[in-house]
């Protein structure tokens, strides 16, 4: 990350992959330092998963290569940064990541655009949003199941509303990888995927306690909402193995 554009974050490699260490208390700086002199960029919630995709070469890796953010929500990613460099990025649970967010852009009153979700689900959020954040702009909404020949009119209308933050949900082809492939069709602003945000504003899903999460066991309950998940303990046992190879046999830079 360029010191001299976002000198308040420190970006450190976790098995060759960036990770930002973004002190809460300094967020806001950051958010509008990247607004001033990046136009923004793409913002990533990285989980254990995602940084396993991210290793491989491709479509991912270079999304979240290019990314102006890149902040750990597992905790795992925090033990194995401490582990392989000595240093602790600061965790986030998402929605309170976006909270966050969403609180800094509504002090200078600064634009949002939401797409995706279902006609419902978009509407109810938009609703709690505006009603939460009442000096933020919402200067446009999508349903996320568009259909191609209105990828192009979409696109166009989103750069017309120019927002500060393109918020991303859940039915959008492609999900992360959409905002990858249409980078330089998006208008300047940050750009975020939030997975299944939308539903957790519209109150049709509710996050992790805050004390599981911070045990770092809210895995347990989206295996139990979705059982093949419970699969994942082996990438995480090669997870733990990259981890000793790499402190045994390799440095990180």
């Amino acid at each position: 990350m360029d010191a001299e554009n976002l000198s308040r974050a420190e970006r450190i490699s976790l098995l060759k992959v960036p990770l930002d260490i973004v002190p809460q208390d300094q967020l806001p700086d950051i958010i509008f330092d990247l607004l001033k002199n990046r136009d923004g960029g793409n913002i990533v919630l990285l989980s254990l998963w995602d940084l396993l995709r991210a290793r491989r070469t491709g479509e991912y890796r270079s999304y979240v290569l290019g990314a102006s953010l890149v902040v750990p929500i597992s905790k795992s990613l925090v033990g194995g940064a401490r582990f392989l460099t000595g240093k602790v990025p600061v965790r986030y649970m998402p929605f309170d990541f976006v909270v966050n967010i969403l609180t800094i852009l509504e002090k200078r009153e600064y634009s949002l655009y939401l797409l995706g979700g279902k006609p419902r689900i978009l509407k109810k959020t938009e609703k709690n949003i505006r009603q939460t954040f009442p000096q933020l702009r919402i200067v446009g909404r999508f349903i996320g199941a568009f259909k191609r020949q209105d990828e192009a009119t979409l696109l166009k209308a989103i750069r017309k509303a120019s927002p500060s933050l393109l918020l991303v949900g859940k039915g959008v082809r492609g999900e992360e990888r959409w905002i990858a492939r249409n980078n330089v069709n998006l208008s300047k602003g940050f750009r975020l995927w939030c997975s299944d945000l939308f539903e957790v504003f519209a109150d049709k899903k509710k996050r992790p306690a805050r004390a599981i999460f911070e045990g770092g066991f809210e895995w347990i309950g989206y295996c139990f909402q979705h059982p093949l998940r419970f699969f994942r303990i082996f990438p995480y046992c090669y997870y733990k193995l990259l981890l000793l190879i790499y402190r045994l046999f390799r440095r990180e830079r």
